[in-house]
Parts: C-alpha cells; sequence; structure tokens
C-alpha cells in the first residue's frame, strides 16, 4: 500500500482530536455556569448516543445544525426527567460550542503518528465539524501545520459520507483517488463515503465495531504506521 500513496486525508473528530474527553470537560464548564447538579458521567451516558444520532441525521441531512445544537440537549435532559426553557437550551449549546476547543486533549498517538506521516506524505483533514470550531480545534491543538488542506462539509455544502465533499478534497489537495488514502473512525462517513469514491482507507477502530474483514482497520493510531 505505501508505494504510491502520496496524499493522506484524516477525519478529526473521534480520529486525531479526543472528542469525547474534551466534550466532557466543556459539559463540565456548562454544569458549572449553569449550576446543574449532575453526575458528568451520567448525563454523558445519556447524552453520548443522543448525540450520535443527531449526527447521523446531520449527515442525512434530516436536521439542521440548529435542530442538532438544540435538540440533543433537549432529548438528554427529557431522558433525565429534567427541563429548560428553550432560551437556556439554546444558551446552553452556544456555550457548549465555545468551551469545546478550549481543551485540546488528542486522541493517544496522534502527535508522534503526524511528526512519522509529515515528511512522508501530504497531509489533508476532512471533516463533518462546524467549520468555526474545526479551525480552533486544529489551531489550539497545534495541529494545523501539519496538514495542507482543511474540507469542511459547511463549506461544501454536504457532509460524508456524500462523495461531493471528497471530490471536492481532492480537487483543492491535487490528490488522485489512485495515490490518496483515507483514516477515519465512522465507518459509514469516512470509510464507506471515500471507498464510494474508490480511495484506499483504514478505520481507525478504536470503539471496537465488528466491521468487514476486507475492512483495513486498526485499534490503536500507532499501528497506522505499519500500513502505511
Amino acid at each position: 500500500m505505501n508505494n504510491v500513496i502520496k496524499h493522506i486525508f484524516f477525519d478529526l473528530d473521534h480520529t486525531l482530536w479526543d472528542f469525547d474527553k474534551n466534550s466532557s470537560l466543556a459539559f463540565e464548564m456548562v454544569f458549572n455556569k449553569f449550576q446543574i447538579n449532575r453526575e458528568i458521567d451520567s448525563f454523558l451516558e445519556v447524552y453520548q448516543p443522543i448525540n450520535m444520532k443527531y449526527w447521523k441525521l446531520y449527515r442525512e441531512e434530516k436536521v439542521s445544525k440548529k435542530e442538532l445544537r438544540r435538540g440533543r440537549l433537549i432529548d438528554a435532559f427529557t431522558a433525565l426527567d429534567t427541563q429548560f426553557s428553550l432560551e437556556i437550551i439554546d444558551q446552553m449549546s452556544e456555550d457548549y460550542i465555545s468551551f469545546l476547543p478550549l481543551n485540546n486533549y488528542l486522541i493517544e498517538g496522534a502527535k508522534d503518528l503526524l511528526e512519522y506521516l509529515k515528511p512522508k506524505y501530504e497531509m489533508h483533514i476532512i471533516t463533518n465539524g462546524f467549520r468555526e470550531v474545526q479551525q480552533n480545534k486544529l489551531s489550539n491543538s497545534e495541529i494545523k501545520e501539519y496538514f495542507k488542506t482543511i474540507t469542511n462539509s459547511e463549506e461544501v455544502g454536504v457532509k460524508k459520507p456524500n462523495p461531493i465533499i471528497f471530490e471536492h478534497a481532492m480537487k483543492v489537495s491535487g490528490a488522485e483517488t489512485g495515490n490518496s488514502i483515507m483514516i477515519g473512525d465512522n465507518y459509514e462517513a469516512d470509510i464507506l463515503g471515500a471507498e464510494a469514491l474508490g480511495l484506499r482507507t483504514i478505520c481507525f477502530n478504536y470503539h471496537n465495531e465488528k466491521l468487514p474483514l476486507r475492512n483495513v482497520q486498526v485499534s490503536q493510531l500507532k499501528n497506522i504506521k505499519k500500513h502505511l
């Protein structure tokens, strides 16, 4: 696989940027500000699957950004028998988005992997995350310098796995399907989306999903080195 690869496209959240840890810290700040007396872990246990559901709907163009940000909080608090006014929900949502890039833990091995790959490949980001937040994450975590291009779904107008976002990323980077590979954690968005355009892929399967045997997958970022 390593002979002809010149371009590596990375997903950001859950692949390089430790979304779960940084999100938990952001919610701690939200709960402190709004004096919510609830354990973060018990809240996240309810919130995380709801958040994943809303992101899937968002990828499928079934909810808007505002509906995602608002709905995931309403549904999570409702499941916990807690209610807030829409005004408070929206303020929490805005604060969470503001707080999120203030904490910038990376997935274990991310910086080491980027340092290893930097002399050998041109690297790029393809993300479905919100434009203003993703730029802050990359800058604040001090990894923006590793990437030649950053393709964001809000700028392109479609989200992974739509092939248009991959086509756009290829165009702005000057890459071709034959010399490129996509690395991400989401099987539907990152892996199937890239494969549909003819890219090779590596799934960062840290959540140990059962994937088809044909897919190259790793559970630790350091193991990606073996496949490039």
